[in-house]
């Protein structure tokens, strides 16, 4: 069995609010079914990333990575627009450079560049 990442999707409250969010981080709206779902398409790679209205309780133990090159620039677009980091670029033990920041309805967010590190860290098992 060979499987690819194809598709995430998360849970929100606002389905329309969140839209806004997602394409301030440069993610292509490619379907609106609003009120209940929406589905991007991501600049870089063939990964899609969607969202579904939900009134329950948002999972907060969900952290979904998105990688840039501009890992830098782009949090420094992203602050002008408005939006807010909990944490701005900072190297990290694992070798990747990370950026956190939460969607409006609190699910965990972390832009990152890891280069080689993502997929061969020196600690890779061979």
């Amino acid at each position: 069995m060979k499987l690819n990442l194809n598709q995430i999707t998360i849970s929100v409250k606002d389905v329309e609010r969140s839209i806004e969010f997602y394409q301030k981080l440069g993610l292509r709206l490619i379907v609106k079914a609003l009120p209940a779902y929406a589905r991007f398409e991501c600049q870089a790679g063939e990964t899609t990333f969607s969202l579904h209205q939900s009134t329950e309780r948002i999972n907060d133990s969900t952290w979904t990575y998105f990688e840039t090159e501009t890992l830098d620039e782009d949090v420094k677009k992203l602050i002008d627009l408005g939006v807010e980091f909990e944490t701005l670029p900072t190297d990290q033990t694992w070798l990747w450079r990370e950026a956190r920041l939460k969607d409006p309805d609190g699910n965990q967010l972390i832009l990152y560049y890891a280069g080689k590190n993502r997929k061969d860290p020196p600690w890779r098992i061979k």
